[in-house]
């Protein structure tokens, strides 16, 4: 069977090649379909290499389409369903990897760590006169948002003995019988959680979801993080509560200048799509200055086990179709 992969990094090949052992593969990092393209039976295709009707005309051989990624938007799929060509995805792959950093920038933050280790390296201090934490043990956490990441997030806390509230439109009661927590309005999380921390999509709906007016809700002292994305936060609004310390800190992997992420995955072999934009924004950005707040470049879902679990997802989707047994169709 003739394969074709678009934007695939040179160890990716390698494995490829092992997994599909026998059969036709060609690989392309430019994300266009060419003339020679014409006999592909399998593509698997990225973010990056729109798939629409007149691709779907150079490859009237085409039999199947896998993307390695959970969006899908970048395919046509009523193009595809006229030719009778499924499609399918990497529904998941992240999950317990974004709630892991969100508890890497919480435990920075509570217990110093930063500041710890660059007093230690840059001055040469080692002493703790500056450097009191406090326990995540017995602290409110507030979830919002318990869908895949904040479920595991949920997982996380209770292993810490934190006491949970969630906020979700949709309630997930057996998580909440399971893992001895309750559900409360938006306002409630925010008046009693001495930890605040966002998963959540962006959408029309969540923008904005943590804003100037809501924030002056926060308990005094409370920690923000935001490990989905930067819209849901009003940026003026959360440097107000940072002034004032109504806010103690936040621990930010993503920011409202980046702009619209439509996922993840694409930055694992790409630049970040506002790449100028962000340096610029950065350059005089109040939160910058602030020696309470941790930011780092949109790296929550990058490890090695995640990325590995995307190429692995994709490899069963193409070898279940291969053996007649389809996986993670889309609709």
């Amino acid at each position: 069977m003739k394969i074709l992969f678009i934007e695939t990094e040179n160890w990716e090949q390698e494995y490829l090649k092992e997994k599909f052992a026998g059969n036709e593969l060609v690989f392309r990092n430019r994300p266009e379909i060419l003339p020679e393209d014409a006999n592909t039976e399998v593509l698997c295709t990225f973010l990056g290499c729109p798939i629409a009707q007149a691709e779907l005309e150079k490859m009237p051989n085409l039999k199947y389409i896998a993307t390695r990624s959970t969006g899908f938007d970048h395919i046509d799929l009523k193009a595809a369903a006229a030719k009778s060509i499924p499609v399918s995805n990497v529904p998941t792959y992240g999950e317990n990897t974004v709630a892991e950093f969100t508890f890497a920038l919480l435990l920075a933050l509570s217990r110093k760590v930063y500041p710890a280790a660059k007093q230690v390296k840059e001055q040469g201090l080692f002493e703790t006169r500056e450097l009191q934490g406090f326990d995540l043990k017995d602290k409110v956490i507030g979830v919002i948002g318990t869908g895949h990441i904040g479920t595991y997030v949920v997982k996380i806390a209770h292993g810490f003995g934190m006491k949970i509230v969630a906020y979700d439109p949709y309630p997930n009661q057996q998580l909440a019988k399971d893992f001895e927590y309750t559900y409360a309005s938006l306002e409630e999380l925010l008046k009693t959680s001495d930890v605040i921390t966002l998963h959540v999509p962006y959408m029309p709906a969540t923008h904005h979801l943590l804003n100037a007016e809501n924030l002056k809700l926060v308990k005094p002292g409370a920690v923000l993080l935001n490990t989905s994305r930067g819209g849901l936060v009003e940026t003026a609004g959360l440097v107000e509560a940072l002034k004032t310390g109504k806010l103690a800190g936040a621990g930010l992997d993503v920011l409202e200048e980046e702009g619209f992420v439509k996922e993840e995955a694409h930055l694992i072999n790409n630049p970040h799509p506002n790449l100028e934009q962000i340096k610029v924004a950065l350059a005089d950005h109040e939160l910058m200055h602030m020696p309470n707040v941790l930011i780092t470049p949109h790296n929550a879902f990058n490890s090695r086990e995640a990325v590995m679990r995307i190429l692995d997802t994709t490899v069963a989707n193409i070898q279940g179709f291969m053996n007649g047994k389809p996986a993670n169709l889309v609709k």
